[in-house]
């Protein structure tokens, strides 16, 4: 093989036939050229070699779940930023939600995002579309107009209310083949709540979200997904019961697919601080709903680990647990946040690991190499040392959100180099 300029990833512990071996890659034009033991002496050119010694070489990490921000709200971050600090977090690919102004609820208002994604964007950055005309909750949108640009279609942010508003959803979104991302939360539970209502909310005299209002939502989406086979996605799971009921759907035969975040894994509410860095929705929840959520991890519950990035100003993040906006900052952690709190711990292995945040995302969205690294595929490659370790400052993020619960703590693990599409992104 030749080439003018290949990259040889050598020495990788490569994941490629569902496990891990001792391998070296070669990348040239986007496309994985050779994958093998021994392919240098097949590479002639320019060619630039990465020790990769000890390090995990997988296809490249995706996250279902993030918030860019544009159109409508650049302030708080762009598409560019986000898609900066995505690739140094290890990843190629990431889904965008629609809690934008205008929301991408038509071709011409999703047309404005993609404008400024094939402008901006470093890595492949994938949009969902609303379930709802502006995220109200009401009108429904021509889902098979939408569904060949986007990777599904939600309305996150806010959950679709009205039962009968959600069977029809599910009922147009079924024949696109497309997931619909439910938010899963009942309003009327709310009740002024904005963090989890449990012994800090008491302690403190804060006003707690309690977890029925996920779970009964979980409940009925499960529900309509069952009775109009819908491909369900349910997103940022946080209670013990969402986990049961979510497994017991599984066991039907129901077609649903689950995410949770890293902070729910590593956090509960006895670790809440009187900053706005901890506030976001859902709530991080009990010892109990955290022990679930792990459990649900190790045993193939939950399918996909997303971050739900969702970074604001400095100001709308600076005061305190009650007067907060909500949501925390999580692409550049996400995967040292993970390997510490589960693959360190013994309670996931790495291949565990490299499915939730890789191969069942690959699966869900119909994207390539969910099977692994191979010959003639897109060079999408997350190059990740387990053997770093480091104090998360935000100061250094790539983001422009700073919030983040993890701030000051000591974790372990980072991606050293991401490969979008043939060019390095990152490392």
């Amino acid at each position: 093989m030749s080439s003018e300029n290949t990259l040889l990833i050598a020495h990788a512990n490569v994941w490629t036939d569902g496990k891990f071996q001792l391998s070296q890659v070669a990348v040239s034009d986007g496309i994985v050229i050779e994958v093998g033991e021994k392919i240098e002496s097949q590479v002639s050119g320019t060619v630039k070699t990465v020790d990769a010694s000890g390090k995990y070489l997988v296809p490249g990490l995706v996250d279902m779940h993030v918030h860019f921000r544009e159109p409508g709200y650049s302030y708080k971050e762009t598409i560019k930023d986000g898609s900066r600090a995505a690739a140094a977090g290890g990843f190629t690919t990431v889904c965008t939600m629609p809690n934008l102004n205008p929301a991408p609820d038509s071709v011409e208002n999703l047309e404005r995002q993609l404008d400024i994604i094939r402008r901006d964007a470093e890595i492949d950055v994938l949009p969902y579309a609303t379930i709802t005309k502006q995220r109200m909750g009401h009108e429904l949108v021509d889902y098979a107009a939408l569904a060949p640009m986007v990777a599904g279609f939600s309305d996150d942010g806010t959950g679709v209310q009205d039962e009968d508003v959600m069977r029809e959803a599910m009922k147009g979104i079924a024949p696109t083949g497309k997931i619909l991302a439910a938010h899963c939360e009942v309003e009327a539970l709310l009740r002024k709540g904005y963090i989890h209502d449990g012994e800090y909310a008491m302690l403190h005299n804060h006003r707690g979200i309690c977890s029925e209002s996920e779970w009964k939502e979980i409940e009925r989406d499960i529900r309509l997904a069952e009775e109009t086979h819908c491909r369900l996605h349910i997103c940022h799971i946080s209670t013990k019961e969402s986990v049961d009921l979510i497994r017991k759907a599984k066991a039907r035969g129901v077609l649903v697919t689950c995410e949770t975040g890293p902070h729910y894994l590593t956090f509960c509410d006895e670790d809440l601080k009187e900053e706005g860095r901890f506030k976001m929705n859902p709530p991080i929840r009990s010892r109990a709903d955290r022990d679930a959520l792990r459990q649900g991890v190790a045993d193939g519950t939950i399918d996909v680990i997303a971050t739900d990035h969702a970074p604001h100003s400095a100001e709308e993040k600076g005061k305190g647990l009650e007067k907060s906006a909500m949501g925390v900052v999580g692409l550049e952690t996400s995967f040292a946040a993970v390997y510490t709190t589960m693959v360190k711990t013994g309670l996931i292995s790495m291949e565990r690991l490299v499915e939730i945040m890789s191969l069942n995302p690959r699966r869900i969205l119909g994207l390539p190499a969910a099977d692994g690294i191979r010959k003639g595929m897109k060079a999408d490659l997350t190059l990740l040392d387990i053997n770093t370790c480091a104090v998360v400052d935000p100061a250094g993020f790539r983001t422009k959100g700073r919030a983040t619960p993890y701030e000051g703590m000591l974790l372990n693990g980072a991606a050293t180099l991401t490969v979008s599409n043939g060019k390095e992104v990152w490392g």
